[in-house]
């Protein structure tokens, strides 16, 4: 029976196996979709398939700084915080990010595809589900980026062994110790306070009428505010989103080591400009954060050692 591609594929989505096994299984059994799920399962090709559907919003992030202008930052998701601390996996997180690093795939899906450095004979897709088969549990590489920086240097920052990754761009025409600490401090700045645009420059007009319209809805029913001029309510929606855009702006922030408890982002950046007699100023940045915008379920350990013990 000739085997076609969707049956590949079909076979492949069920499994989770690779899809030159999957060609072959097919082939062995003449083209029985069951019968074929058995053999990868007997030859433990398969064991992902019943993990698929778990959750995997523990693991970990990885940043890997290849050289002063070359950095990429990965999250790969494990089913447990246990397994997100195991050995194994670290290395597995690790190796996946100097395959972002070394990688000019501009998707995940290209990303997967890809050659694993180190074993070519599989894609990063499939050294994946091996991983799956060896720890036990569904893990998720759900999301890389890199970055290359064109007139300066990137620096990065691990905070929580994992828990948040971060790489910062800036712009500089000098690169030295002192200009390496103050994007290292502005990193973990990132860390802790998460800001969503570089400056307000970078805020789309999109983002602010959403913001706004959000605002006037506070407003209206807020009692304080009832009958007041549309001046006046005017003035207090622009007034709090000012407010909101120096939270979510790193430049506007409150430089978190500020002396005075005063001086923003923006004017540390300034002084260390100052001080370095360079031309500074940061371009972008990426923070991931384990986990974020996944659900996560709760887990009871007592009783999972129960089923397993029952099993």
């Amino acid at each position: 029976m000739a085997i076609s591609a969707s049956m590949v594929k079909e076979l492949r989505e069920m499994t989770g196996a690779g899809m030159m096994d999957c060609k072959k299984a097919l082939t062995e059994t003449n083209g029985n979709m069951g019968a074929a799920v058995e053999v990868l399962r007997k030859k433990g090709q398969a064991k992902a398939e019943t993990k698929a559907n778990r959750i995997a919003a523990e693991g970990l992030c990885r940043v890997i700084v290849k050289d002063e202008k070359t950095a990429a930052v990965v999250e790969v998701n494990s089913e447990t915080d246990f397994v997100a601390k195991n050995e194994e996996f670290q290395n597995f997180v690790s190796a996946v990010a100097e395959q972002a690093v070394a990688s000019d795939a501009q998707d995940l899906d290209a990303f997967l595809a890809e050659a694993w450095k180190a074993d070519a004979s599989k894609t990063v897709k499939e050294a994946l589900l091996d991983k799956v088969a060896v720890i036990g549990e569904n893990l998720n590489i759900r999301r890389f980026e890199k970055v290359v920086a064109e007139n300066g240097c990137v620096v990065s920052y691990t905070h929580g062994g994992g828990r948040i990754g971060v790489i910062v761009e800036a712009d500089t025409d000098v690169v030295n110790d002192g200009v390496k600490e103050a994007l290292t401090n502005i990193a973990m700045q990132i860390a802790a306070l998460a800001p969503k645009y570089v400056s307000t420059e970078d805020v789309s007009e999109e983002y602010k009428a959403h913001e706004k319209e959000i605002l006037m809805a506070q407003i209206a029913n807020d009692p304080k505010m009832a009958g007041k001029p549309e001046k006046v309510i005017e003035g207090a929606v622009v007034g709090r989103l000012n407010k909101e855009l120096k939270e979510v702006c790193l430049l506007e922030q409150t430089y978190v080591k500020a002396e005075d408890g005063k001086q923003t982002v923006a004017k540390y950046i300034e002084q260390v400009a100052k001080e370095n007699n360079a031309k500074l100023s940061v371009k972008r940045f990426v923070r991931f954060e384990t986990g974020e915008g996944l659900e996560k379920k709760e887990e009871n350990f007592a009783e999972e050692v129960a089923k397993q013990m029952n099993a």
